[in-house]
């Protein structure tokens, strides 16, 4: 599934805030031009649990998350490609979600050679693991995955083609919803708009941004020293995928990997009804509706490690 990455030993400890973090060791996973900065606490003999970030954050998004998982599990975080301390791959073609897949498979692979990984992914690191899941094989390297807030764009494809199809106002209205709360992901593959609008959102903004917006605490919203840089460079990521997955033929692609769905009900950017027919993309489903905004990583990081260490005990 992934090329094969060059890995190195782990070296130090990580830096948080301007101090050491003894917890964390720092390793780098170098596939093709690309090197990803990983970051892994507690135990390597233990499962690992991988968490992968999205849009505009770093690994700093998982910190409120660890100390919840990190006593039953190795967990493993890192910066995707042009964010954080991640090397960037320069034109937006970079950032398609198959590249984004085989950077983390190659992630998975450096730190648990041996054994498959339990995955806890948001945003569009969520998106990027749907895109790995549903490739061959993909139950032998991963054991779970929790997507919080990031669909199957495949999946979505297909489900406003079915609603389009039969335009009853039932089949529509979900559909049209979506579109709507997707309208920002037009704004954002603009070629200067969107750089002109953030070049004056620094990180004390959009801690203020999501108080206002979710009632989230500034003391729990967890973000890098090249926040500003990150939030223009992962536009990329819109340009590179939303046309033509969302408006492509949608594949039919399904994964033998039990997936876990939360389901955020007050998500203004991914509306919940867009998940409803899942259980036709994977064997083995649950869903957790919660009432949270999007990004519940910050809001409620004990909720995600529970979900996560639940399902694993289950399986």
């Amino acid at each position: 599934m992934s090329s094969a990455p060059k890995s190195g030993t782990p070296t130090r400890a990580r830096r948080v805030n301007g101090k050491a973090d003894p917890g964390a060791v720092e390793r780098r996973v170098t596939r093709g031009s690309v090197e990803l900065a990983v970051f892994e606490y507690g135990d390597p003999a233990n499962q690992t649990v991988v968490l992968a970030h999205g849009w505009p954050d770093t690994h700093h998004l998982w910190e409120g998350v660890v100390p919840h998982l990190v006593d039953r599990f190795h967990v493993v975080s890192y910066d995707q490609r042009g964010h954080g301390q991640s090397s960037d791959p320069g034109h937006f073609r970079g950032f398609t979600l198959a590249e984004l897949a085989l950077d983390f498979m190659a992630v998975v692979d450096a730190v648990s050679p041996d054994e498959p990984v339990h995955v806890l992914a948001h945003d569009w690191g969520s998106v990027q693991v749907w895109e790995a899941v549903c490739e061959p094989e993909a139950e032998l390297r991963i054991a779970s995955f929790t997507s919080v807030s990031g669909p199957n764009l495949d999946a979505m494809s297909r489900w406003f083609r079915r609603g389009l199809s039969r335009p009853t106002p039932g089949n529509l209205a979900g559909p049209l919803s979506q579109l709507a709360s997707s309208g920002y992901t037009f704004f954002f593959q603009a070629p200067l708009l969107p750089r002109l609008a953030f070049a004056a959102t620094n990180r004390e903004r959009w801690k203020g941004f999501l108080k206002v917006s979710e009632g989230t605490p500034t003391s729990q919203v967890h973000l890098a020293d090249t926040f500003e840089q990150d939030m223009v460079s992962g536009l990329r990521i819109y340009r590179a995928n939303i046309f033509h997955h969302l408006f492509g033929a949608g594949r039919e692609r399904s994964t033998r990997v039990p997936v876990q769905l939360i389901v955020n009900t007050k998500d203004v950017a991914v509306r919940p009804s867009g998940y409803d027919d899942y259980g036709r993309h994977t064997d083995r489903l649950w869903r957790r509706d919660v009432s949270s905004g999007h990004w519940v990583p910050f809001s409620r990081p004990a909720l995600l490690a529970r979900a996560v260490t639940e399902l694993a005990d289950h399986l």
